[in-house]
């Protein structure tokens, strides 16, 4: 990532001179004895320090920006830990983290034994709920504001979420239970796909700031009747289409479920978020503020381009001309579906990070992003397969856990024709336990009628890709995070389902490799002289060559990049066990516990899935 160049006066300023008011802030108590222009500053200097330190450690730049505003606002109102902050997905809770006195530490973010991406509880006593995964934030937020109330304390509850993660079904699920509470739940919606229009604006920002006043706390907050009370301003409502569909159609919406609503209003008007959310801290009842931000705020690239700053890597990083595997799979895509318009290609969200981009463009009619709905996913692609159609649904794997129902009532119980493209499997780097892709095999293994494939590289993923696609039934192929070391990949050869191919032939040690496990476990297998065998497939397995190879070797070894329990090397050993077969078999693969963060070589040198760890397992 090149060096950002900072264009707004007020950041400039920052940096040239000194962190005065930063330097100042421990903790969020020291916040509140500022005032507003040294609010303001602080502001200005945590942007400036985002800019500055996210460019070395790399991480959610974008969201972090749009946000600084509203986190200064809410720990200035607040008073956390007493008060609860529930961020969602937690890309957002950069400054919460600077303010609650882990400043110093902002350089070992996303690094090994370092500050995690997202909010974790074990880290920070002011980190209410651990964020990783999207949606989560009203159905926490409401469960600790109802635990107050049995605990008859008077602590606020707060849940910041944004619009895309309101797309998420679990977020409506909160909703319904939240209006029919009484709750003390505040719901923050950080809006950063709409503009407040210029017109309107001061009117929005003077009712918004009016209505979360006590005096008007039993009204509607923005209904048509309250405005034809008030001649001159509902006048001026009709004649603006655009102030009417963001002043009552969004109050509708949430007021009918029971919840209060208020704004929208400026998320970057740091005088005005402070007055609002002093108003609505004095407020009880379940109520939701409707904010409006720019990703990237503060920083011209990041607003012009959200969704390129939305994550960056660190600036020391080396980049690549070889293929990602998420490249690999949108090249696939593409090529398929230039001759078979029945191709359906399906993504809960994640269309760049699945290498979808170009697809959507040339494919307009056959994409459908469903946003943060990975349950709908599933089953929307299962309808679409009961009409003949060819769905083909992009989906992280940890992400994947989510339609984890879907995927077994839905489509392997009906044994509907959907192909999985199971992205961001195994360890996935400095996101840590929450994105890892650690339980797909064990989770998978277990579901009659589905075909699981492991490719080894780009070549053997864009072959499996043509076999899948072949076949009629549910089948997943599941690959890493990161770079082939194979450039030219495309073909139209497709593998034999359940065949197995021995990579080496050795003596006395037999080595399982499963998926790009296979690179290390030939490094070792040179080292042992030992058979190196890519299995290629989990579900089924090639069970007569690992039969054939147990009656002619001393000792068996499988890695995988998933959990030992329940995963590849488990479906060996459960082989051998019912043929009777006493070959000593040493299972490498992830522990029974959840994964660190820290870089992907890191990781699997930690973990054991590295050539020394196969060479420590043959010589024990």
């Amino acid at each position: 990532m090149p060096i950002i160049h900072i264009g707004q006066a007020s950041i400039i300023r920052a940096l040239i001179f000194a962190l005065y008011v930063l330097d100042s802030i421990q903790f969020p108590q020291d916040i509140k004895q500022l005032d507003l222009d040294q609010l303001q500053s602080l502001v200005d200097e945590i942007r400036a320090f985002l800019i500055e330190n996210i460019q070395k450690t790399g991480g959610h730049l974008a969201p972090n920006l749009g946000t600084v505003e509203l986190t200064v606002a809410m720990h200035y109102v607040f008073d956390t830990p007493d008060d609860s902050f529930v961020f969602d997905v937690g890309h957002q809770a950069y400054t919460h983290k600077i303010l609650t006195g882990r400043k110093d530490k902002m350089s070992t973010l996303r690094k090994k034994d370092g500050l995690s991406g997202f909010t974790k509880r074990s880290e920070s006593e002011h980190d209410a709920f651990g964020a990783g995964h999207s949606s989560t934030s009203i159905s926490a937020a409401l469960g600790i504001a109802i635990g107050n109330k049995v605990n008859q304390v008077n602590h606020k509850s707060i849940a910041v979420i944004g619009d895309g993660a309101l797309t998420g079904g679990m977020s409506f699920e909160a909703l319904n239970h939240a209006g029919d509470s009484d709750a003390d739940l505040l719901i923050i919606l950080n809006d950063n796909d709409m503009s407040i229009s210029k017109n309107v604006g001061a009117m929005n920002k003077y009712l918004t700031k009016l209505i979360s006043g006590k005096v008007y706390s039993t009204m509607k907050s923005k209904s048509l009747g309250f405005l034809e009370k008030m001649p001159m301003i509902h006048e001026f409502a009709r004649r603006s289409e655009e102030h009417l569909k963001g002043m009552v159609l969004p109050s509708t919406l949430f007021e009918e479920l029971g919840v209060d609503y208020f704004g929208p209003i400026d998320g970057h008007d740091l005088p005005m978020l402070v007055k609002t959310l002093q108003n609505l801290k004095q407020l009880k009842m379940p109520r939701l503020l409707h904010i409006i931000t720019k990703k990237g705020y503060g920083l011209k690239t990041a607003e012009n381009d959200p969704c390129k700053f939305h994550g960056i890597a660190p600036a020391e990083s080396n980049s690549s001309t070889l293929p990602s595997y998420s490249s690999v799979f949108g090249q696939w895509l593409l090529d398929t579906a230039t001759n078979d318009s029945k191709l359906m290609a399906i993504t809960p969200a994640m269309c760049t990070g699945s290498g979808m981009s170009e697809f959507e463009v040339k494919f307009p009619d056959q994409y459908f992003d469903v946003g943060i709905a990975e349950q709908h996913a599933v089953t929307f692609a299962g309808g679409l397969a009961t009409q003949g159609l060819k769905p083909v649904v992009s989906i992280y794997s940890t992400f994947l856990q989510r339609g984890y129902d879907q995927l077994i009532h839905d489509i392997a119980l009906q044994n509907l024709n959907v192909l999985f493209a199971i992205d961001r499997a195994g360890l996935v780097g400095a996101d840590g336990a929450t994105h890892a892709g650690s339980f797909d095999l064990s989770f998978l293994r277990c579901i009659p009628n589905l075909i699981i494939m492991a490719p080894s590289n780009s070549v053997e993923m864009y072959q499996m890709l043509n076999s899948a696609y072949q076949l009629d039934g549910p089948v997943c192929v599941r690959y890493p995070r990161g770079t082939s070391l194979i450039k030219d990949y495309t073909s139209d050869n497709t593998i034999e389902i359940g065949k197995a191919n021995v990579a080496r032939i050795g003596k006395k040690i037999a080595v399982f490799a499963f998926g790009t496990t296979l690179d290390q476990a030939l490094i070792a297998g040179e080292e042992l002289d030992a058979t190196v065998v890519d299995m290629r497939f989990v579900k089924p397995l090639d069970e007569d060559l690992i039969l054939e190879l147990s009656k002619t070797h001393q000792q068996l070894i499988t890695i995988e990049d998933n959990a030992i329990t329940g995963g590849a090397g488990s479906s060996v050993s459960e082989l051998l066990h019912a043929h009777k077969i006493n070959t000593p078999l040493t299972l490498l693969g992830l522990p029974d516990s959840f994964t660190e963060q820290g870089s992907q070589e890191e990781l699997y040198v930690l973990y054991g899935l590295d050539a020394n760890a196969i060479i420590r397992a043959a010589q024990s």
